[in-house]
């Protein structure tokens, strides 16, 4: 049978700054002294680069890195104009979304290093960041044992990391991401739940903003509501069941951990009340179900990470989906770079090696 024919992002969905990564305005500055010195000394040796990082995960930012090889390799000339460097590369690399090992090489770059020792610093940091969200949220992803995973950060860092953050969090597994921005490399939209400020925009009550929320946009989108905003889930969550019937698709679970929801006040001592735990999951899920509305989804979120959605899945607490914030967005992923062969011969430093990787695809 034949293998199906993987496929890469075209460069242009990146829309990167082309000129000013030609320019190296976002390159570490000695990797720009270093070409202005080879060019101008017309040191041309042919190298072969190698990436790699130092930890069991799943690789992101692959596609990014080549269209940065694609668009912005090459020399400006005395006249100003720019030489593309790219016919002249040999590149091979792995996919978006390959799981890798720690010291396997990823990309492999061969050719005159001047045309390209200006954008280390980027694909570099391409390659770090989006392996990161990867990583994190195949993490996540695994733990909830295929219930779905709303990927919810984009309040937690920098609007420009948005794209690139949700394609990585998509091809991870990630059924959802919160802003069209995210979803835009995929041509997907962002989806979200009615929340606290359009529930204070109605004087804090919950069905009136829900109802009208719903009456605008049932027939666009799956209906989720907050319904913490009195710290009582249960009973507001039966007060939004009954008003909108089947114009809801779920409600979420956003208590703060600093909080005990009003259900559980009388079954404290035996459990950790506070925030969206198991047992305040159970209440919601048997008084909705008591009131007919077993159709209704429970989403939980609020300080959640793979360790915490472990621990709800082993004591089978009745989640139907999760969403995850600033937790699919710590820890580090690092790449390195490095000269392992110059002009056909070994030439690394001290402890590093040319290091081929028989996985690696050829990039057109």
């Amino acid at each position: 049978m034949a293998t199906e024919a993987r496929t890469r992002l075209d460069p242009g969905v990146f829309r990167l700054p082309v000129e000013r990564i030609r320019d190296g305005y976002y390159t570490d500055a000695y990797f720009n002294f270093t070409k202005r010195l080879l060019e101008e000394r017309g040191r041309h040796a042919r190298v072969t680069m190698q990436v790699f990082q130092r930890h069991r995960s799943v690789l992101g930012g692959i596609d990014e890195a080549i269209a940065v090889l694609k668009q912005c390799s090459g020399r400006r000339l005395p006249e100003g104009s720019w030489a593309p460097g790219w016919d002249e590369l040999e590149v091979q690399a792995l996919y978006e979304g390959d799981e890798i090992t720690p010291w396997e090489t990823v990309l492999m770059i061969e050719g005159d290093y001047s045309l390209f020792v200006h954008l280390e610093t980027v694909y570099l940091g391409c390659l770090a960041r989006r392996t990161l969200v990867m990583r994190n949220v195949r993490e996540v992803v695994d733990a909830a044992n295929g219930k779905p995973i709303l990927f919810f950060p984009a309040r937690h860092d920098h609007w420009l990391v948005q794209t690139g953050d949700g394609w990585a969090a998509h091809v991870a597994g990630a059924i959802g991401v919160s802003t069209d921005a995210q979803a835009s490399w995929w041509g997907g939209t962002g989806v979200g739940t009615v929340p606290h400020g359009l529930i204070a925009s109605y004087g804090g009550d919950t069905v009136a903003a829900a109802r009208e929320f719903a009456d605008r946009f049932a027939d666009e989108m799956n209906v989720t509501v907050l319904v913490d905003f009195v710290n009582d889930s249960v009973g507001t969550a039966l007060e939004v069941a009954d008003a909108l019937g089947d114009k809801l698709w779920g409600v979420r679970l956003d208590t703060s951990g600093v909080l005990v929801d009003r259900a559980l006040w009388h079954e404290m001592g035996t459990f950790d009340p506070t925030g969206v735990n198991p047992v305040l999951v159970e209440r919601v899920r048997q008084a909705l179900d008591r009131a007919g509305h077993e159709r209704v989804k429970i989403v939980a979120s609020g300080g959640f990470d793979a360790k915490r959605i472990r621990h709800f899945e082993e004591l089978g607490a009745p989640v139907d989906s999760y969403g995850v914030g600033s937790a699919l967005l710590r820890g580090e992923n690092d790449f390195t770079a490095d000269v392992v062969r110059v002009d056909g011969r070994e030439c690394a430093k001290v402890g590093r090696r040319y290091n081929p990787n028989p996985r690696l695809a050829a990039v057109e």
